[in-house]
């Protein structure tokens, strides 16, 4: 996972006439060094990242302020670089993942014009089954509502995922309404770690989401 991969970039201690016999526990030392300040950096950056974004309403505070959008994408464009040799298509993005924040108009649309139907959004969530090759977009509306894309998805490289959608359901306690699907595009995951998720998508939109304490079924 991505808080435990380590850059072993040697650190070569100034010496006047280094000897040729360099100890390997002196070279050992120094790449734990190495290792131990990534980790530590990359923690740093992924909680001001998530302090950035904590008071933000999933985004909806943050369409109305362009200084905090540049702000995250700043911290979100740090994470990128920390995380920019990890796979990320493997079996660690399969998960129930839950929106912390996004640029995505769409979804934000929904989740604050939910009240003009009554109810309001619960989670938002993307459902990632790497091995069977599916991912499903959900929202959520409690008690008994949801809207949910399903996708067939392909992995195209280390971070970056294919996408066709396939169908879309909105669905009630005792009702359900199908409807048709409606494109394709990529994502990459620039960063995934035990936590946490960032991922780009085709349009330029970023998403920060997190491992749901749940799984979610249809």
């Amino acid at each position: 996972m991505a808080t435990s991969r380590c850059f072993l970039l040697p650190i070569f201690l100034k010496q006047p006439n280094p000897s040729p016999k360099f100890s390997k526990y002196q070279r050992a030392l120094n790449s734990k060094i190495t290792c131990s300040s990534v980790t530590a950096q990359t923690q740093l950056a992924k909680q001001e990242l998530l302090n950035l974004i904590s008071d933000q309403d999933r985004g909806l505070k943050t369409q109305k302020d362009p200084s905090k959008r540049a702000s995250i994408i700043k911290a979100i464009d740090v994470m990128a670089v920390l995380g920019k040799d990890i796979a990320t298509t493997g079996d660690s993005l399969s998960a129930t993942w839950r929106l912390l924040w996004t640029t995505e108009k769409e979804q934000l649309f929904i989740i604050d014009k939910a009240y003009l139907f009554g109810t309001q959004a619960g989670d938002v969530l993307q459902v990632i089954d790497v091995e069977k090759r599916v991912l499903n977009n959900v929202i959520t509306f409690p008690p008994d509502g949801v809207f949910f894309v399903r996708s067939n998805i392909e992995i195209a490289s280390p971070q970056r995922v294919n996408f066709r959608f396939t169908s879309a359901v909105l669905r009630g306690k005792s009702w359900e309404i199908p409807l048709p699907p409606f494109g394709q595009g990529w994502f990459e995951s620039v960063y995934l770690d035990d936590d946490i998720r960032i991922a780009k998508d085709i349009r330029g939109d970023y998403l920060v989401v997190n491992r749901a304490p749940y799984d979610w079924k249809e």
